[in-house]
């Protein structure tokens, strides 16, 4: 196929021809009937990939080419955004919904008091931000044309009959046109645009198709993947600059990831096009799986243009002229319909976007405060005045673009003229999370942290851009304004070791992000600033009160006339009608409430701004003995009530939960004190029993000096007896003190506790046969090694044994004993065929003194010591002492100790 200039251009007019038609019929059906294909959650991913412009189409081959991996941050930015939807994108539509946001300007002016100077502000800069970006799809598109249509050497000449700046020129007015005809159609800008979005999603899918099959050739002509990289290997070509992951590989992906939130075209698609919160789900996958799929080729295609394509070929237009170079008319064609669909869907939406923040946040406000009563009054008046005012914006806007294409057309590179763009719009990034995250940001620091921000970004990045075509700028450049050279705008105060990129990024958004935190913190908020600062916080939408109402003597008459001017004639009846059914009242006698006037507010919000409508509301609810700032002042005083509340609430809570533990704490001292009382009763009888004997049988001795010998020694074998069993209650309460303070140390040795089983088993074999009870050893260790002191858990284990046989009172009682190794564990099991323990005393049995029900009802009964003596030397030896579900009905206690670690192995 040969391909002309006029050939080019007559497919370029019949695919907008294409797009023109496909707008008017889904517009045309998404009238007729709601939901459908064209709302559903994919038709909305595909809009959002109106990101993917001639830069990532065109210019991330010219970036792969002249940076390397660089060109990956176009794609992975947006990706973690979207793959994080859940923190910032779901907030975003939630808070667009339910406050019926129209545009980023929109977004901050209502977070911070409605506030018009903010609105202003955003718009402007956001339009001198984006003049470098619509330049950029400006250059792309015509040096495509020039490329496909027989320039020189690819690319490198310049059209036959045909002017650079003429070709921009009539591309900027076609694509004003077609804005113009399907943009700017309704006046409600909270309005889907349905079909422009399903023109922007065919878009999609045509460039993605056009990429792709370019990919797929590139691979065939090179022999493979692996062709493609052994040629430009052999070529001598190596893009892998082990620089890239620098500062500005960081800066380039913070942009990136920005510029899906802060670009006025991706907040109207992802945002305010939004039909659906559920449809972000849907978009966290496919959204990266499209841009994935978009970057897959980029690198394949410019190293295989720089393999075969001339020295000083343009790398940005390596898609078009590698299938020009090979003969395929057909496929450059398509591929240039697909650089095409990227800029015209860019240029499109881009121009919506900034005409509807123009009118509502300039047009409207300057109507209001010069000539709002005439409008208001008159017919149509503000419907028709918006439309104008969009329709002349996006001209203007447009050649504006076009304005900087044509001052900068000697710069080669697509990707840094992005880059500026990005930077640009990346100051409103800071005032955005704050608006989103920070109840206490104000809207006197935001103002100037963005003015702060801007103008930095001016210095820094958008001045450089005309150093080729200005001598004065290039001189500024070099030695700084004045001769100063610390003002140099890629040098700032001598920080020149960052790359230019990387140096505007971080001198812009520290200075924006410095004085929007230090000025909130030294200014105040005023009361509407408070009220929407906690509509935006709280992610529930819920406002009680409707704080933000206005107030006065308007009548239904007053505010039908202010809505049907804006909204329109159906509309507004419709609104009416419904308040009307709502409240039960005729037309006659309905009365506007807060809540309605409200509502109303919202409802012309989607038409002018949020600012405009509470503007425009405020001229007309005037006249009451409120006042605004009264209602304001009310307003503050009742989120403050509410905001006192609720902590006096949460101190309450915590209070209530304090008294619980004091009360639980209470009776827990309480059992101790019982505890206490009854082991001093204990002990004192304990200790009266063993006294008594000892002085009764010691006062016979002194008294009988007749008692024959045998007597004598039976008595002083009791006293003998008494006396130890005194002893051993002394002892065991020492011992337990002595334990738990630490004073009780003894030197840690290897030693065998089969040794120290062994001893305990002959201790208690004489009590096992005075009581009748059957020992049973189940099962034994041949041998292990353990750190402690052995004669201290032969104490342990003779106190278990015992136990189990003095408190068994089965028919037949049985103790079983087994050891064994659990892991790195040695292990003993004591367990009875006794009543047990009842469970619940269980949780208990290792308190001191606490004897149980069982120990009081035994002759055997003991002070309640020996338990808590038993573990606490088990802890000293790092072990644990712990009573373990029986297979039988009595009780079962296991030990443990650690094995040490030669005894492991051997073991």
């Amino acid at each position: 196929m040969t391909l002309t200039a006029d050939l080019v251009i007559a497919t370029s007019v019949a695919y907008v021809g294409l797009l023109f038609l496909v707008a008017f019929l889904a517009d045309r059906h998404t009238r007729r009937r709601a939901g459908g294909f064209l709302r559903s959650p994919f038709v909305y991913t595909l809009s959002i990939s109106v990101y993917c412009t001639s830069w990532t189409f065109y210019g991330a081959v010219g970036s792969a080419a002249r940076t390397g991996l660089e060109f990956v941050t176009i794609y992975l930015g947006p990706t973690l955004v979207f793959i994080g939807w859940w923190f910032i994108l779901r907030r975003l539509v939630h808070i667009s919904h339910s406050q019926r946001i129209t545009s980023i300007a929109d977004l901050l002016s209502s977070r911070f008091g409605k506030s018009g100077v903010l609105g202003v502000l955003v718009t402007l800069l956001a339009v001198i931000a984006i003049a470098p970006y619509i330049a950029l799809q400006l250059k792309a598109v015509t040096s495509s044309i020039e490329a496909i249509a027989g320039a020189s050497e690819f690319g490198r000449g310049s059209l036959e009959g045909w002017d650079e700046g003429g070709l921009a020129f009539g591309v900027a007015a076609g694509m004003a046109a077609f804005t113009i005809l399907f943009g700017t159609r309704n006046v409600d800008a909270n309005e889907q645009h349905h079909g422009v979005v399903a023109a922007i999603a065919l878009e999609a899918v045509v460039k993605l198709t056009a990429l792709i099959a370019v990919g797929v050739f590139v691979i065939y002509a090179g022999g493979g993947l692996e062709g493609v990289f052994t040629g430009a290997a052999a070529a001598g070509i190596d893009i892998y600059d082990t620089d890239t992951f620098g500062d500005r590989w960081i800066a380039s992906m913070l942009l990136a990831a920005a510029a899906i939130i802060c670009l006025p075209r991706q907040f109207q698609v992802t945002v305010v096009e939004n039909s659906d919160e559920s449809h972000l789900r849907t978009a966290s996958w496919a959204f990266p799986a499209y841009m994935l799929a978009m970057s897959l080729f980029i690198l394949p295609i410019a190293l295989y243009g720089l393999t075969i394509m001339p020295a000083g070929s343009n790398p940005d237009m390596f898609t078009l002229t590698l299938p020009l170079a090979a003969g395929q008319g057909g496929l450059a064609l398509f591929a240039f319909i697909g650089g095409f669909s990227s800029a015209t869907s860019m240029i499109i939406l881009e121009s919506i976007a900034l005409s509807i923040m123009v009118s509502n946040h300039i047009v409207v406000p300057l109507m209001l405060r010069f000539g709002g009563e005439g409008h208001v009054g008159s017919d149509h008046g503000v419907r028709r005045l918006l439309l104008r005012a969009r329709r002349v914006s996006i001209v203007l806007i447009l050649f504006l673009g076009f304005g900087y294409f044509y001052l900068t057309r000697s710069s080669d590179a697509l990707a840094p003229i992005g880059l500026i763009s990005f930077t640009g719009v990346a100051q409103f990034l800071p005032a955005i999370l704050a608006a989103l995250f920070w109840r206490d940001a104000s809207a006197k620091a935001a103002i100037a942290a963005i003015s702060t921000g801007f103008l930095v970004w001016l210095w820094a990045s958008f001045l450089p851009s005309f150093a080729t075509s200005s001598p004065s700028v290039a001189a500024i450049m070099t030695e700084g304004p004045y001769g100063i050279s610390w003002l140099r705008p890629q040098a700032l105060f001598g920080l020149d070791m960052l790359d230019p990129l990387a140096h505007g990024v971080f001198w812009s958004l520290f200075a924006n992000t410095t004085v929007l935190i230090l000025g909130s913190l030294v200014t105040r908020q005023s009361a509407l600033e408070h009220v929407q600062a906690a509509l935006f916080i709280d992610m529930s939408g819920r406002s009680p009160s409707e704080p933000g109402s206005l107030h006065g003597s308007a009548t239904t008459d007053d505010l039908l006339l202010v809505a049907r001017r804006v909204l329109g004639q159906q509309r507004a009846f419709d609104l009416f009608s419904e308040e009307a059914r709502q409240t039960g009242t005729a037309w006659t006698s309905l009365e506007p409430t807060p809540a309605f006037i409200n509502r109303l507010e919202r409802e012309l919000a989607g038409s002018i701004g949020a600012a405009s409508a509470h503007i425009m509301l405020s001229k007309v609810v005037s006249g009451g003995e409120v006042s605004l700032e009264e209602v304001m002042r009310m307003a503050d005083e009742t989120q403050q009530v509410i905001e006192h509340s609720q902590a006096l609430e949460r101190t309450s809570a915590q209070l209530r939960a304090t008294a619980e533990k004091l009360e639980a704490a209470n009776l827990q001292l309480r059992e101790v004190d019982r505890q206490k009382d009854e082991f001093l009763s204990q002990v004192s009888h304990e200790v009266r029993t063993p006294m008594t004997a000892i002085r009764a049988f010691s006062e016979i001795l002194l008294s009988e000096r007749d008692l024959d010998e045998s007597s004598v020694r039976s008595f002083v074998d009791t006293i003998h007896k008494e006396s130890l069993r005194l002893t051993s209650l002394l002892d065991e309460i020492l011992d337990v003190s002595a334990l738990e303070k630490g004073d009780r140390v003894w030197e840690a040795n290897l030693f065998d506790p089969e040794r120290s089983l062994d001893q305990a088993l002959r201790v208690c074999n004489a009590l096992a046969l005075h009581n009748g009870t059957t020992l049973q050893v189940t099962q034994r260790v041949d041998s292990a090694h353990v750190s402690g002191d052995a004669d201290r858990l032969s104490q342990v284990l003779i106190n278990l044994i015992s136990n189990a046989i003095k408190y068994n009172n089965a028919p037949s009682p049985t103790v079983w004993i087994r050891s064994f190794i659990d892991g790195p564990h040695y292990c003993v099991e004591i367990s009875d065929n006794g009543a047990g323990i009842p469970e619940a005393e269980q949780p208990r049995i290792f308190d001191k003194f606490y004897r149980g029900q069982r120990g009081r009802a035994t002759a055997y009964a003991g002070a309640g010591l020996g338990l808590p003596i038993s573990r606490e030397i088990l802890a000293r030896m790092r072990g644990t002492l712990e009573l373990v579900p029986s297979a039988a009905e009595g009780a079962c206690f296991c030990m443990r100790l650690p094995l040490e670690m030669h005894a492991r192995a051997t073991g």
